[in-house]
Parts: C-alpha cells; sequence; structure tokens
C-alpha cells in the first residue's frame, strides 16, 4: 500500500483538484475559445530555467509560435560538452562555443500530465522529473508546454504537439544549411524564424523519442500515429520509440481496474470525467473519442506501424487496465511493447511533487559493463511495405 504521506497528499490533492475543476467548469460556461491559450495555472509551482550547468543540466524556455501561448523549457545535459568549455565562455550565454565540443544525443519530447487542465512544463515537478531523464537517459529532453483547456479544447493541445514535431525538423533542416553564426544567440523575441543553438549543435533528430505523462501520454501516441501517417514528410525527425507513463485513457466501457479502483488516490474515474468534458468540445463528448480510448476502433489501421511503445503502469491507478490493453493490442501486430508495472505506486508517481520522494519515483541505474543503458531502444521501427511515406 502506499505511505501514509502518499495517502494523505492525495486527499489534499483531491481537494485541490476538484476545486480547480469546479472552477473551470463554471467560468467556461460564458467563456469564449481562447486561441492563444494559457499553459499554467496561478496554484502551480514554477521552476526557473537556468542556462548553466549547475546540477549536470542547463535549462532555458522558448517560445515558438507568436499567435500562442506554445512554449518549450530545453533540458540539456553536460554529456552534451565532450571537452572542457574554454575559460571565456558560457552556456549560460546560451551559444555554444566553436570547435570540437560538441556531442549528438537523442532528442526526447516532453508532454506534462494534469488532465489537459493543469500541468506545466516548467513546474517544479516537471523540471525535478525532465532534469533526472535528461540525465540518466542522456538525452536533450524538450518539454512542451501545450494549451489548456477549457481556454483551449480539443484538438489544440494535439495540433501544439504536432506543431513542435513540425518546428523540430525546421531545426534540424536549418542547422544543416549551416545558419548557426556568431550572431544568431540573437533571434526574434519567439525563437520561431532562427536556428536554435543547443538543438543545432548537440541534438540528433534521427533519434526522437516522445515521453509522455498522464494526459501528455495522450499527446504522444497520437504524436507517433501522426508521424506515421506523415512518414518522410519530418525528415530528418525520426520518431524511433515513444514512453506512455500511466497514459489517461479511458472509455464508455469499464475495464477491471476502472471498476474496482474507480476511487483510487489521486485521479479517480469522477474527476477525469470532469476533464474530458472540459477538453472535449460538447458535440464531441465521447469516452470512447479516438482522443480517448487508445482500443478505438478507428484507430487499427495503422498500429502496426507504431515505434516501439513503453508503457509504464500503476498498481493504484484505475487507468492502468487500458493503457496494459492497449500494449497487448501492440504486440499482436509484432510492436516492440513491454509493460513496466510498478507495486504500491499511484498516478503520476514520477512527477507530482511530494510523490518524488517516494522509492517508486527514485531513479534506478542499470549498468553493464560500467556504463548505464537505457531501457529504450533509441532505433527506428521496420516500415513494412504499404507504410505510408
Amino acid at each position: 500500500m502506499p505511505s501514509l504521506i502518499v495517502k494523505l497528499y492525495s486527499v489534499f490533492f483531491k481537494y485541490q483538484q476538484k476545486h480547480l475543476l469546479q472552477t473551470l467548469s463554471q467560468t467556461s460556461l460564458n467563456q469564449k475559445p481562447d486561441p492563444f491559450g494559457v499553459t499554467s495555472r496561478p496554484h502551480e509551482s514554477i521552476a526557473a530555467s537556468n542556462p548553466a550547468f549547475t546540477d549536470g543540466v542547463a535549462t532555458k524556455d522558448i517560445h515558438v509560435d507568436p499567435l500562442s501561448s506554445l512554449s518549450l523549457r530545453i533540458f540539456l545535459p553536460d554529456t552534451a560538452v565532450t571537452s572542457p568549455l574554454p575559460s571565456t565562455h558560457d552556456y549560460a550565454g546560451y551559444l555554444p562555443p566553436p570547435g570540437n565540443f560538441h556531442r549528438k544525443l537523442p532528442v526526447m519530447l516532453q508532454f506534462h500530465g494534469g488532465g489537459f487542465v493543469s500541468g506545466s512544463n516548467e513546474s517544479a515537478g516537471n523540471d525535478t522529473f525532465c532534469r533526472r531523464i535528461a540525465k540518466l537517459c542522456d538525452v536533450i529532453v524538450v518539454a512542451v508546454g501545450y494549451r489548456l483547456a477549457p481556454e483551449t479544447k480539443y484538438p489544440g493541445a494535439f495540433e501544439d504537439g504536432f506543431k513542435v514535431l513540425n518546428w523540430l525538423a525546421k531545426q534540424a533542416n536549418l542547422a544543416v544549411c549551416g545558419r548557426l553564426d556568431d550572431q544568431n544567440h540573437i533571434f526574434d523575441s519567439f525563437g520561431a524564424s532562427m536556428v536554435e543553438p543547443w538543438l543545432a549543435a548537440h541534438g540528433d533528430p534521427s533519434r526522437c523519442v516522445l515521453l509522455g505523462v498522464s494526459s501528455g501520454a495522450n499527446i504522444a501516441d497520437y504524436l507517433a500515429r501522426k508521424a506515421v501517417e506523415a512518414g518522410k514528410l519530418l525528415d530528418p525527425v525520426k520518431v524511433v520509440a515513444q514512453v506512455l507513463m500511466f497514459p489517461f485513457f479511458i472509455g464508455s466501457t469499464p475495464t477491471r481496474s476502472e471498476v474496482k479502483l474507480a476511487n483510487s488516490y489521486f485521479y479517480d474515474k469522477a474527476m477525469c470525467k470532469v476533464a474530458w468534458k472540459l477538453f472535449l468540445p460538447d458535440e464531441q463528448f465521447n469516452l470512447d473519442h479516438p482522443a480517448a480510448n487508445p482500443l478505438n476502433a478507428g484507430r487499427q489501421r495503422l498500429l502496426k506501424y507504431m515505434p516501439p511503445t513503453l508503457t509504464v503502469v500503476a498498481e493504484h491507478d484505475f487507468m492502468r487496465d487500458r493503457a496494459i490493453a492497449y500494449s497487448e493490442e501492440l504486440r499482436k501486430v509484432n510492436v516492440d511493447a513491454p509493460v513496466l508495472d510498478y507495486k504500491d505506486a499511484v498516478h503520476e508517481f514520477a512527477t507530482l511533487d511530494v510523490v518524488l520522494q517516494t522509492p517508486q519515483a527514485q531513479p534506478k541505474e542499470k549498468r553493464k559493463n560500467g556504463e548505464m543503458r537505457s531501457i529504450i531502444v533509441l532505433r527506428e521501427p521496420d516500415r513494412p511495405a504499404g507504410c505510408p511515406n
């Protein structure tokens, strides 16, 4: 069973979240759609970015769309720098130094949780989580601050994710064109039309991993399918794997866990239904909507082309069985789709502030010959004949 601290924090969290959902439900009745949107709530505890390698990871924030609040936080591990930095240079200046100091790392697009209505790529919990991932997996993490509901309803958050995927492809092509020069540390206010120096120097877009937490996992899975459909149109970006952590899946026909754990810790079934009502337009509200139910019949066609998919579930999460069933469907069509089932864990155990201190949330290193090995296989999936290009 979860610890007493986790149980008490769950009670506080539910009270806070239910109040938020009630407030958002009331305000949304008379609220007009906001195309610019919001990416965080006032109650979120925000961690400031820090472009110096003070703890092994440098971070910075950029906006990539002048027409919306869509934002990114980039996490760059110090392993990307292969030689000691010149004494006259500091990554806090945002521009990597010239010379042979650049090591190419996979790029991981990360999407936070929060039921589409809360959470932030800049929150303290998400910042800690992404720092851990950047260091342990030796990747550049790009945490996406997508627009929240009900200000921006479906498909806004999903479109933001695809916009970032296309932005990453554009950045890779700009870097190849050799546009990175001594002046590129001065870019426009939204960073959309100039090359991003950290990614140009250290990012390998041909090894792109999608990582989604809770509702962010729904976005990641959507992007994996969009990447399959786009094919070579996203070159040189290649989505080689996705990680779905306790995805925010649901459906009209309840699974065993949805019945047994309906009142589970942190996020219960009643709260999730309200979140889906806030996210989906009124005329589209349906728990079997393709964004909500991965077992929707309309999604079967592209399953066999999906990238390797690691699914993480928690013992005390009512959404666990549907996530496991989805991974089983992927394995039926020969997609590499392992499941990690964490005992005594709760929904979002890896990113919620207090739960970050529990044993389940602590990073565990797997070493072979003295080197850490990632559980994620960074390779491009096989593309059978007939797959979209």
